[in-house]
């Protein structure tokens, strides 16, 4: 039987990120790659961290470099990395999205054509960016309706938009895509995943912040998406604002001519700890 075993990674080198929360990291091969996040003040570097050197290291970027922003989405699709949203300075939120083709170090700034059924995503802070084949799924986030910059009047989110992406660079535009079913209520700070194993790709969002918010929600990626709430019932159910990973043991099962899913849910609060398989 396989135990996984967390170990903490020591001797490290580099320039060592500063402490910061709402940042955001992916990997590629044997980088890990992390951008943003805020404590004092909004991180702008793009830190890289190499996992077989146990070397951190700041790459020499260029081209249109983002300015630094916390509670972004931030995805991974081969060697290059897209960036949407995020708040840039205190009540100050953006809907900008970025693209960094880590292979070269190189940032672009993307302008997507609108959608032809309504308005792009607006400003927005803390939503979720999923990758599923060639297009980034958006969901949720929260806005700010204050006029005055100094101010917030928070405004949550429960929009979804699709992003298809071109195949080497670049965005071609943003839709809304027509679903059915009662889709997850607006929110924000929650964490979405995509599952691509069997049947039609499927997008999780657990948790996230609405005063209080502790469910489950599917959404089946036909030509017409469909949404499907689930609640995990077992004792200790992980409040918001944790880490879902949708484990192997996903079980289907027939219900009336209706597909749905038994769910095995792990929730793991974000520690900056390496995670070991052993035995």
């Amino acid at each position: 039987m396989i135990f996984p075993q967390w170990m903490k990674v020591h001797s490290v080198t580099g320039v060592i990120p500063r402490s910061r929360h709402g940042h955001r990291a992916v990997a590629i091969r044997e980088l890990i790659i992390v951008f943003g996040g805020g404590n004092e003040g909004i991180a702008e570097d793009l830190h890289v961290y190499n996992t077989v050197s146990k070397q951190w290291f700041l790459p020499a970027v260029r081209g249109d470099i983002p300015p630094g922003c916390a509670a972004h989405g931030f995805v991974c699709e081969g060697t290059r990395i897209l960036v949407f949203g995020g708040m840039v300075e205190f009540g100050k939120y953006t809907n900008s999205l970025y693209e960094l083709q880590a292979s070269r170090w190189l940032w672009k700034k993307l302008k997507p054509r609108a959608p032809r059924n309504g308005s792009p995503p607006c400003p927005r802070i803390g939503h979720s960016l999923t990758l599923v084949g060639n297009k980034c799924y958006l969901f949720g986030g929260l806005a700010n309706d204050s006029e005055d910059p100094n101010g917030n009047v928070p405004r949550y989110l429960g929009d979804f938009y699709e992003l298809e992406l071109q195949s080497v660079s670049g965005a071609r535009g943003w839709n809304i895509p027509e679903t059915k079913g009662r889709a997850p209520s607006a929110r924000e700070s929650h964490t979405s995943v995509a599952y691509t194993g069997l049947g039609s790709p499927k997008l999780y969002i657990f948790g996230g912040m609405q005063g209080s918010i502790n469910c489950f929600g599917q959404g089946d990626f036909s030509p017409v998406s469909e949404f499907k709430t689930c609640q995990p019932g077992f004792p200790g159910a992980p409040s918001a604002v944790r880490i879902a990973k949708v484990m192997h043991s996903i079980k289907k099962c027939r219900h009336k001519k209706q597909e749905n899913w038994k769910i095995d849910l792990t929730c793991f609060p974000f520690f900056c700890y390496c995670f070991h398989a052993g035995h």
